[in-house]
């Protein structure tokens, strides 16, 4: 180990390195020199780790395996989907300790339980309740660059839990707004946070800042660089996230707070949301209360919905709508056939897949008018047919056929001319 003096703490710095950036040995090792080269310009350095490459995807079938073996397929039991899931960045942890300690510094590894970083039990979708950042604390002010497994947590009961697709963001934010973090660094395979998906729309434009807001919203749209819950973190308590390419230096993208100027931008960015279903009940009773008992259900299964729709009949009965990703389809199912029971003989359910939703959002849309109008003006000259419309203050989005969703995205980008240098 180095023997030199630590030099005069600057800052806090919390790095996190996706599966990409950690793929192999050779990218463990060049994170490793990312968190050293912050260390040694005086930070205290927490690095957020993801589970190596495709790691988690390979758990996942090998789950499906197991679980369809003699033909008896079978949704895998989430506890201990969770219990499998959470070895991939235990995996990786350890590596990254080693990979700084054969560069010649000290570090020490922590699983999600190490650092009482508790969730509630909603397995495979965990939300964090609380961390206690004593231990880290002090192994930082030991000198040590801690490395902390993403995307897990546990519960009350010592179960482990794993906070679903893109977890790792919300750890790194998490732990950020815990410690009290200059800021939060996270490493990927882009340069940042783009105008739109840069494999969909090849004139996407690199955006240099973004509010949480826009951020928010854009990340539940589609944009899969972060994940919603690490936005809502680093909005929460004003963390500032750098979005960088873990493999050359430069800027990225700064996710901050929101400030005048970013409103003279009309749109910021677009997105598209793929795989989505819509749930349609039909034949419901028209009286106060059914909507709430619907929707409670739901929620009760730790269920998202959006794009909620009531069409109110002339028989006093209503029809109510919604989305849902692909993915919760098998978790909906048995919510929604359940309610229908309940209902009554006359209501039923009815599933609509291959959808797609196509969004723009800005915080000019505030202050600016004709947004909506220029997006499905543009929309119609492609003939791209608009199923569902929904708003907010600085989103507008567009609910149409999945075949239609990359020609959309693009179609909506050059309307808005997002791929012009500012």
């Amino acid at each position: 180990m180095r023997s030199d003096v630590n030099p005069p703490f600057m800052g806090l710095i919390v790095q996190k390195f996706g599966g990409t950036s950690v793929a192999d040995a050779d990218r463990i090792h060049r994170a490793a020199r990312r968190a050293i080269a912050a260390k040694e310009k005086g930070n205290q350095v927490v690095v957020v780790v993801s589970a190596m490459g495709d790691t988690t995807d390979h758990l996942i079938e090998l789950a499906r395996q197991v679980c369809s073996h003699g033909g008896c397929d079978k949704s895998p039991p989430k506890r201990e989907m969770d219990q499998l899931l959470a070895t991939g960045e235990q995996v990786t942890i350890a590596l990254m300790a080693m990979a700084i300690h054969a560069q010649g510094h000290e570090a020490i590894s922590f699983h999600g339980g190490q650092i009482g970083l508790m969730t509630d039990a909603a397995f495979t979708k965990a939300r964090v309740q609380s961390i206690n950042h004593h231990r880290i604390l002090k192994e930082l002010e030991e000198g040590k660059i801690c490395i902390v497994a993403g995307f897990q947590g546990v519960t009350p009961e010592g179960d482990f839990t794993t906070l679903g697709r893109g977890g790792s963001n919300a750890t790194l934010v998490a732990l950020g707004a815990v410690l009290k973090a200059d800021v939060c660094e996270n490493y990927t395979d882009v340069d940042g946070i783009f105008t739109a998906d840069p494999r969909i729309c090849k004139n996407a434009r690199k955006i240099d800042r973004i509010s949480y807001d826009e951020m928010l919203e854009l990340a539940g749209l589609g944009a899969s660089v972060l994940q919603t819950r690490a936005v809502e973190f680093a909005k929460k308590y004003d963390v500032p996230i750098h979005v960088r390419h873990s493999q050359h230096e430069g800027e990225g993208t700064w996710i901050v707070a929101e400030t005048p100027n970013m409103e003279h931008i009309v749109v910021s960015g677009a997105a598209l949301k793929k795989d989505l279903t819509r749930v349609t009940v039909k034949n419901v009773p028209d009286r106060p209360g059914i909507a709430a008992k619907i929707f409670g259900d739901i929620a009760a299964a730790n269920i998202v919905v959006d794009d909620i729709i009531q069409n109110v009949m002339d028989d006093n009965t209503a029809n109510i709508s919604f989305t849902v990703e692909h993915g919760d389809l098998d978790d909906i199912r048995p919510v929604v056939d359940r309610i229908v029971r309940e209902l009554g003989s006359s209501a039923r359910a009815i599933y609509h897949g291959d959808l797609a939703k196509v969004s723009v959002v800005g915080v000019g849309m505030r202050v600016h008018t004709g947004v909506a109008q220029r997006m499905f003006k543009a929309l119609a000259d492609a003939k791209v047919n608009i199923q569902n419309i929904t708003t907010s203050e600085i989103k507008i989005s567009c609910i149409i056929d999945k075949e239609n969703g990359p020609k959309a995205l693009q179609i909506v980008h050059d309307a808005f001319e997002l791929g012009n240098t500012k």
